[in-house]
């Protein structure tokens, strides 16, 4: 018999608790919502199959009533990570075609109202799923895009923090772009925080959100900072920790768990 960390009763709730938040796959509207949002779904295009929970629990904290439809595998993960350990291109091409194949079976076999992306390393292959969908009058965006653009309007100094290499550069060529589509300028720290992913990949998420807070106190107290985006989806778990952000380090922190999902609602609500 494997040797499991829980068993029995603990167990049993460990698969009740993850069924609540991820549900399973049925037909039809979700029974419980908002109106303007029961009856639509929204296609997520994930990075790896494990960050589905993530996409889940702020997508229903945010979007209650969308029937949230996941899609994406630790294949995608594993290449964009082996690529960045030998230095080749981040996301790799074979990466961006198989989210545009993600993408066209979302629509194709489930309908989706919208599409979002939630990896951010992955926000390089938004064009590519644009061009590949553009028949197909719904919207398609990038988890990290309404983040960014939260933290170009606040101005000022930007901290980005990143806890995983592969994503480093994918998030700080969209903060620029997203500056230079609105014809701002923005300014950014960039910082990597390697322990927080191990700590988060060992299941201590507590541990997880304690770096990261150490790592925005330790800049706040320089007085040079206005406003933290965390490169990630995964890093939106420091919300379970500080859920008011504002209050707790004096400036604003950017999260795409929230900012993604709350632009999401947005453009999803039927009015």
């Amino acid at each position: 018999m494997l040797e499991n960390h829980l068993s029995g009763p603990d167990a049993i709730q460990l698969f009740s608790d993850y069924l609540k938040i991820t549900g399973v796959a049925h037909t039809g509207p979700e029974k419980n919502g908002l109106p303007g949002l029961v009856g639509k779904r929204l296609g997520l295009i994930n990075g790896s199959s494990w960050i589905t929970l993530w996409s889940n629990f702020f997508g229903r904290q945010y979007l209650p009533g969308v029937h949230l439809i996941n899609i994406g595998n630790e294949a995608v993960q594993i290449n964009f990570m082996e690529a960045h350990q030998v230095g080749e291109p981040v996301p790799p091409p074979a990466n961006i075609e198989a989210f545009v194949r993600y993408a066209r079976d979302l629509h194709g076999l489930s309908s989706v109202d919208a599409i979002l992306i939630t990896c951010s390393t992955m926000n390089r292959s938004l064009p590519a799923i644009q061009q590949a969908l553009a028949d197909i009058n719904i919207p398609i965006v990038a988890i990290d895009q309404p983040m960014m653009q939260q933290a170009v309007d606040h101005g000022g100094t930007t901290l980005v923090i990143a806890t995983h290499g592969p994503t480093v550069k994918s998030t700080q060529a969209l903060l620029s772009e997203t500056a230079e589509e609105t014809g701002k300028s923005i300014q950014f720290v960039g910082v990597t925080v390697e322990e927080a992913w191990h700590r988060l990949s060992a299941g201590d998420v507590s541990g997880h959100n304690q770096i990261l807070s150490d790592v925005i106190r330790a800049h706040t107290k320089k007085g040079n900072i206005s406003s933290v985006v965390l490169a990630q989806l995964s890093m939106s778990v420091l919300l379970l920790s500080y859920p008011d952000p504002l209050s707790e380090f004096g400036i604003p922190v950017f999260t795409s768990g929230q900012c993604g999902f709350e632009y999401m609602r947005r453009i999803m609500t039927v009015k």
